[in-house]
């Protein structure tokens, strides 16, 4: 029966993507059939999981409920349920502006879409611990191991879609990891708004070195990385971990966002220019080798060509292996958008935004080309063409440098680690053999 399929849209970043894997489980645990980003819907029933963090995101959300509304106005689907951060933060606004959706859920009680469903079957919900329907390759999944956060940064609307910091039980993430290990998972990008004040909230205490530590020594984990870390209060004994664990991968993504003190100050990072420099000393002492991302932002209000500068200057000295930029936008209801004026032009902004990624773009090209004749650890993701597409450890998926290797004729296996060696280098992506 048609009525018991369910496509599911997930629009903005990947702790979306593992509420919709959570709805996927659950859909499935109570006899329907789900598809995933279907470039044409399968089913009569659609469910959009929407994106509500700045601007662009906004309107692809709206733009994608507006192009299922029309589809459900044509016949071509039934019904229309819409979820996630966009309609958590405006849903009157978006009742009463898009009407042709059946139901708005926010962020978390999607589940409810389950019983809307079925309320007229008299039909309970099977209840799934841990239920999920992957929709990354087989061999990783993202785990995420808190919601929201606490940490109000003046430009940031996610404390007022998420609300405060909440952990998952360790024994709960554990359990997960223990699941997926089982279905044949063997790298998991650890994800959270804010990862490294995992625990705060429980107890006061930091618990996010020993909930990797834990997850390190589960059999089957073969790669761990960490994404979403913040520099004020940074847990030292995390870099341990990533030291001695060989399964941790040597790789951080922490989002410093500026480096000058009138920029770190005016969005309340809590953290100082010196303070920073030090932290990423830190980090590269103790752990060798590692690859660090960040994320870093232009045209934040009162940004000045002085202060500027002095973010290019950061990038050219601290040579970032990993780094992705964006333009500021004002979010309703911020610091930012109540206090400062949006002072810094537009294309002033995507100027500043342009030079500071190519300054990383050649960065980037000189950072990988030091890897040629290296030989290097790598899972192979997928084929496209006559190239098998793999990762080292210093790469998580979809984000950043890949590797490519000739396919000729030998056979890879998906999700399978190859020795491989490093045979050429460009900006972002390397080419190798395997050994």
């Amino acid at each position: 029966m048609r009525m018991k399929t369910i496509d599911i849209i997930t629009l903005g970043c990947s702790k979306n993507l593992v509420d919709s894997e959570m709805l996927m489980g659950l859909m499935e645990a109570n006899g329907y059939v789900c598809t995933h980003d279907a470039k044409r819907p399968h089913g009569e029933i659609v469910v959009i999981n929407t994106c509500g963090f700045i601007e662009d995101a906004k309107q692809e959300s709206i733009d994608t409920i507006l192009e299922f509304a029309e589809a459900k106005r044509k016949g071509r689907i039934k019904k229309l349920f819409v979820m996630g951060c966009l309609s958590e933060r405006y849903l009157a606004d978006l009742e009463n502006e898009l009407p042709e959706v059946d139901k708005y859920y926010g962020k978390f009680n999607y589940r409810e879409l389950l019983n809307d469903l079925k309320e007229d079957e008299r039909h309970r919900q099977t209840a799934v611990p841990y239920a999920r329907h992957l929709t990354t390759p087989a061999h990783y999944a993202y785990i995420k191991i808190s919601e929201g956060c606490d940490r109000h940064c003046a430009y940031c609307a996610i404390p007022l879609i998420t609300g405060r910091h909440r952990s998952r039980p360790m024994d709960e993430v554990l359990s997960e990891v223990r699941m997926l290990v089982g279905q044949g998972v063997k790298e998991f990008q650890v994800i959270a708004q804010e990862l490294t004040y995992y625990g705060r909230d429980i107890d006061g205490a930091e618990h996010i070195t020993e909930l990797i530590s834990k997850m390190a020594d589960i059999e089957g984990v073969e790669w761990i990385r960490l994404h979403y870390a913040y520099p004020n209060q940074f847990p030292m004994g995390l870099l341990d971990a990533m030291r001695e664990k060989p399964n941790v991968c040597k790789y951080l993504d922490i989002a410093l966002q500026h480096i000058s003190d009138n920029m770190l100050s005016r969005m309340h990072r809590h953290v100082t220019k010196q303070e920073t420099l030090e932290l990423i000393g830190e980090i590269r002492r103790r752990v060798p080798g590692i690859s660090l991302r960040t994320t870093l932002m232009v045209g934040f209000p009162g940004e000045t060509e002085d202060d500027f500068e002095e973010l290019m200057e950061f990038v050219r000295t601290v040579r970032f292996e990993r780094m992705g930029a964006f333009a500021y936008s004002e979010e309703d209801g911020t610091y930012s958008a109540q206090h400062y004026a949006d002072d810094v032009p537009n294309d002033k902004k995507q100027e500043r935004l342009d030079r500071l990624m190519l300054l990383q773009q050649r960065i980037s090209a000189e950072l990988e080309a030091e890897k040629i004749g290296q030989e290097m650890k790598v899972i192979v993701d997928r084929k496209e063409g006559d190239y098998y597409i793999g990762r080292t450890e210093f790469s998580s998926p979809e984000v950043d440098p890949e590797v490519l290797i000739p396919a000729g004729n030998r056979r890879l296996q998906r999700g399978r680690f190859y020795q491989v060696r490093i045979t050429g280098a460009e900006e972002f992506d390397l080419y190798g053999e395997v050994v």
